[in-house]
Order: C-alpha cells, then structure tokens, then sequence
C-alpha cells in the first residue's frame, strides 16, 4: 500500500485560500448550494436536512466515487506517502462540510486512517450581495 494516511480538509473559499492538497474539489459553480434555502443557510453539515439536500443533489455521488476512485490511483502508485484531499465551497459549511464527512466514511473503510478537519465548518455564514459579493459575516 502506498498511501499511508488520507488527510481530508473541508473548507470556504470566502473565508481563506485554500489549504495545499494533493486533490482539491470545488463544489461551489457545479453543485446546489444548501445557503440559498432559508431553512438550511444558518445549520451546517452536522444537521441532518443539510446532509440529505446535498447528497441529494445530482452529481454528488459519483463525485464521491470518483475521488474515491482517484485515492485508489495515487495507492497504486510505488511510492509511501500521506495524501491529502481538500474539499471546497463558499462557506464551508454545507457542501464540503458533507461531501468530506462522506468521503471520509468511506475512504475509511479501506483500512488506511482517515483525518477529517473541518476547517471552517464553525465559521459564520458569509452574508453575499445579489451579484454574489461577500460584504459581510454574522453567526
């Protein structure tokens, strides 16, 4: 086995660049963004309605799969190493926040250790302008 241990990273683009990573995926222009829904924009991936609207969104899945797919590539590969995958949207709240919790169980499963951080999981919701402009924070 060549990967020794898979470091995953949730993260906002709107809070921070983001953090180096073997594999990073940007769900914010290709996938439905839970903030827009009033009921979801202030809870986070821990709450069970964010992580059904998310893995409910075309798409999502077979991104997981192919990840996962790719974390099987870079195992193939001859050298013993750590990988690391970041998992990105605006915020960092709702679609990274879950993609990389599902990603994690099921990299998991491999017997390789997983580490999930959440970087900005507790950050506040990023208030935006109508033409998408982040302007300002609050909890």
């Amino acid at each position: 086995m060549s990967v020794t241990e898979i470091n995953i990273v949730s993260f906002g683009y709107l809070h921070d660049a983001p953090p180096p990573a073997h594999l990073t995926l940007d769900l914010r222009l290709h996938f439905n963004d839970p903030d827009v829904n009033p009921a979801l924009r202030y809870l986070t991936a821990e709450d069970l309605p964010v992580r059904a609207a998310v893995l409910a969104t075309p798409g999502i899945q077979e991104l997981i799969a192919g990840t996962a797919a790719l974390v099987d590539a870079y195992d193939s590969g001859p050298q013993d190493a750590p990988l690391t995958i970041a998992v990105g949207c605006a915020g960092g709240r709702h679609r990274a926040a879950t993609v990389a919790r599902v990603l994690a169980r099921r990299l998991g499963k491999t017997g390789v250790p997983v580490h999930l951080t959440h970087r900005d999981l507790g950050q506040p919701v990023v208030e935006r302008t109508a033409t998408g402009d982040a302007v300002a924070t609050r909890p």
